[in-house]
């Protein structure tokens, strides 16, 4: 993880106030992850540390695109990323990170490395359903949408009325109205 040491941010030395990171996130960045679910990644991360007297704000800022393949004709598309976390880094006795909101790090710690934050921002960034806009717009010809189109059931499927009902229910539904 030597790669990542960039996204270590050593927060002793710094002043209490806001300072201001920015990092900018492509492939390499996830085939540390070994994530390979995106085919293009450019994402600008624009992150907030307030430093308090004891403790630490993060507020994450993650905008750009990454490109993925649509889940119903797997046609690759552009997809839009804009979406903020906030972190909040307080001192105790032992690690903890149990809530996804608050981490706890050990009194001498003097260092915090923001990479899972920022893999976990952009992979909860994408929808679960990726649908290529020309889908719902009805711009995108592919041979894959045509086949769907082919195969799904047609519209004119003739509804049942009450005399194409077995007659022998009949006398069941009665059953129903004599109370």
């Amino acid at each position: 993880m030597k790669a990542l040491k960039s996204y270590t941010i050593p927060f002793v030395g710094l002043k209490v106030g806001e300072h201001h990171f920015d990092y900018q996130i492509d492939n390499t960045f996830f085939q540390h992850f070994e994530y390979d679910e995106f085919n293009a990644v450019d994402v600008k991360i624009d992150l907030k540390l307030d430093k308090k007297s004891t403790l630490l704000e993060l507020l994450f800022c993650a905008e750009g695109v990454v490109n993925v393949n649509c889940d119903i004709t797997n046609e690759p598309y552009d997809q839009a990323i804009n979406d903020e976390f906030k972190l909040v880094v307080k001192f105790g006795n032992e690690y903890n990170d149990e809530n996804e909101d608050i981490l706890i790090i050990p009194h001498g710690e003097y260092e915090i490395n923001v990479a899972q934050y920022i893999y976990e921002l952009i992979i909860l960034a994408v929808p679960i359903k990726r649908v290529h806009p020309g889908i719902e717009d009805g711009s995108l010809q592919s041979d894959i949408l045509s086949k769907l189109e082919e195969l799904s059931p047609s519209e004119d499927i003739k509804t049942k009325s009450s005399e194409d009902i077995d007659p022998r229910w009949n006398n069941l539904k009665k059953l129903l109205t004599d109370k």
